[in-house]
């Protein structure tokens, strides 16, 4: 009779790398509730997926872009059952992952870098100022936004197809 294999399938998966515990370093579970309250997007009631797992889950995205948002949100849960493990949560579908993402808004990251996000240079560091500015460097990245007239506009189009 043959046997089942018993060991996990090689290669690195993204649980390997996705740590809730990671990004709780930068943006703490006070900071991102005292977020979420001051803008009135705490949640009320106990939901599947409250409001402070859906602010790291949309951080865990952008880190994340090419990764399944369920397999995003399957380790995000494995890692508040460990942290939280009063905090019942379920892998939503995407209608329910939707739904919760437009409660939370994009206020409450506003206030989250308003509380954390720091310069870490002065005007007294040395190579962080030429003539008077700030030299900053930005990492190449692009994102899609949908393809509509306001967004033409404001960003304009690719320089080519």
């Amino acid at each position: 009779m043959a046997r089942a294999r018993s060991t996990l399938p090689g290669g690195p998966r993204l649980s390997d790398y996705l740590s809730l515990g990671v990004i709780a370093q930068i943006y703490p579970m006070p900071a991102v509730v005292s977020a979420l309250e001051q803008c009135g997007r705490a949640s009320v009631r106990r939901r599947r997926l409250p409001a402070e797992v859906m602010v790291y889950y949309v951080l865990a995205l952008c880190l994340f872009r090419s990764v399944s948002t369920r397999e995003v949100l399957r380790c995000l849960a494995d890692g508040f059952r460990w942290i939280r493990p009063e905090t019942p949560l379920a892998v939503s579908g995407k209608s329910s992952i939707s739904r919760a993402r437009t409660r939370l808004g994009v206020d409450p990251f506003r206030k989250l870098r308003q509380s954390s996000v720091h310069w870490l240079s002065d005007e007294s560091t040395p190579g962080a100022w030429y003539c008077g500015r700030r030299l900053v460097d930005l990492d190449g990245s692009t994102l899609d936004v949908p393809d509509e007239k306001g967004n033409r506009a404001f960003f304009g189009l690719p320089s080519s197809s």
